[in-house]
């Protein structure tokens, strides 16, 4: 069970003891990403989240790395469109020491102009290598022209002018507008005693507050049909069809789910069998969901030869076709229903997993769904239900595609248009 508390200054915490284990995942979850940013802000909240690693008022960047590796711990941050997370997993009796560094780098960090002057290479660094790598870049450029009209649409690393005009006084103001005790939880999983743990968190961040009022960006996100090409000098073409998709919270979202795992979640799904395994076409093709507080897709991606491209588009048109015509066996949506809650069970027997799960929960949807809820609603889902999501995703009037790598020979505008239209 996971206890849901609140600290001296509102901030929520998901708190889950496991008497069973004897470490303890700690996460700080700020509801605050790239989508949360102006155009002229692109990029500052992964710039922000480096920046907490390096010094605060209190340790050097090298003092926070010495006493994390000292304590046997890990640490580490990561930022999305809708939120940054900084966490850590510890054994029990270090937990105190981990929060007294946790809740230095949050409410203390230097943000000095030296440092801010050396990570923007870093960054830049970070922006050429995702620029350079073709599979990462066919889903993000078509992302980003998707949600083109919203901020939504903005790179989380931003781009080489945005973080190029940064500076200490710009990063700290945002800092402090963004970084707020009422869009902030805690999450707790591990080996602790509940009421204990709640008063070393107020001790830490519990009288932590923000004079000003926070005032949370409209960031509001609307799907636009995109064709997107990028040459790249490699052999394979990485290529992504998207379609909109569900936004987080739609009633049939573990309909949805079970549909994705069916259609090209993995090794037995139907895309698989029939493109790389029956034709034996590409080495990489699957499908999966992107869902957010407003909006969603669903995308199929396949990197092949670029004159396999006609015959693997024809194939997931195919496919495409033969789901909306006709519902899945329900002994196959049984099986699938089987794999994905063993699936879930068995991550959550990581302390690092349900701490992941109950922080973004609380953070995103204000609640916590127990283990037995998500098992009961993956259960009820039904084939007509599966079919139902099929034929709504499945809109080719509203397909959006990306190409990039190889493009010689083909024009995937007219590929696109004859196989799908």
């Amino acid at each position: 069970m996971v206890s849901i508390r609140t600290l001296d200054n509102g901030i929520k915490v998901a708190l889950e003891s496991i008497p069973y284990v004897r470490s303890i995942s700690f996460g700080i979850w700020v509801k605050n990403g790239s989508r949360n940013e102006l155009p002229r802000e692109n990029g500052v909240s992964h710039y922000i989240e480096h920046m907490m690693f390096k010094g605060t008022e209190n340790r050097t960047a090298r003092q926070i790395a010495e006493e994390m590796d000292a304590l046997g711990g890990q640490i580490n941050a990561y930022t999305t469109k809708e939120y940054t997370c900084y966490h850590t997993r510890v054994l029990d009796k270090h937990i105190d020491r981990a929060l007294d560094v946790m809740s230095d780098m949050l409410l203390h960090p230097l943000l000095a102009e030296e440092d801010i002057r050396k990570e923007r290479n870093v960054i830049k660094e970070e922006i050429y290598m995702y620029d350079d790598a073709p599979e990462e870049l066919v889903h993000d450029a078509l992302q980003d022209a998707i949600w083109r009209e919203s901020s939504l649409g903005m790179p989380i690393l931003g781009t080489e002018e945005t973080i190029g005009a940064f500076d200490s006084q710009f990063i700290r103001e945002y800092y402090e507008r963004n970084y707020h005790q009422e869009n902030i939880v805690l999450s707790v999983a591990g080996n602790f005693e509940i009421e204990e743990m709640l008063e070393k968190l107020n001790g830490t961040l519990g009288g932590w507050k923000r004079e000003q009022p926070f005032q949370p960006y409209d960031t509001q996100a609307s799907y636009y049909i995109s064709h997107v090409e990028k040459e790249k000098d490699v052999e394979q073409v990485h290529t992504c069809i998207a379609f909109p998709g569900l936004e987080r919270e739609h009633p049939q979202k573990y309909a949805m789910a079970i549909f994705n795992t069916l259609f090209g979640g993995g090794m037995s799904s139907r895309l698989f069998q029939k493109i790389r395994e029956e034709h034996g076409l590409t080495y990489s093709i699957y499908s999966y969901t992107t869902a957010f507080a407003d909006t969603g897709i669903f995308t199929i991606c396949a990197s092949m030869n670029p004159n396999q491209a006609k015959k693997v588009f024809g194939l997931i048109a195919e496919e495409i076709k033969e789901v909306k015509a006709e519902a899945f066996p329900e002994k196959l949506i049984e099986v699938t229903k089987e794999q994905m809650i063993s699936n879930f069970i068995i991550g959550t027997e990581s302390t690092l997993n349900r701490m992941t799960s109950a922080g973004a929960s609380l953070l995103l949807r204000g609640k916590v769904q127990e283990t037995e809820e998500v098992i009961q609603k993956i259960e009820a889902v039904t084939a007509e239900d599966v079919l139902a999501v099929a034929r709504s995703v499945f809109d080719f009037e509203k397909l959006s595609y990306s190409a990039v790598g190889n493009l010689k020979g083909n024009d995937f505008g007219a590929l696109v248009k004859k196989v799908f239209l």
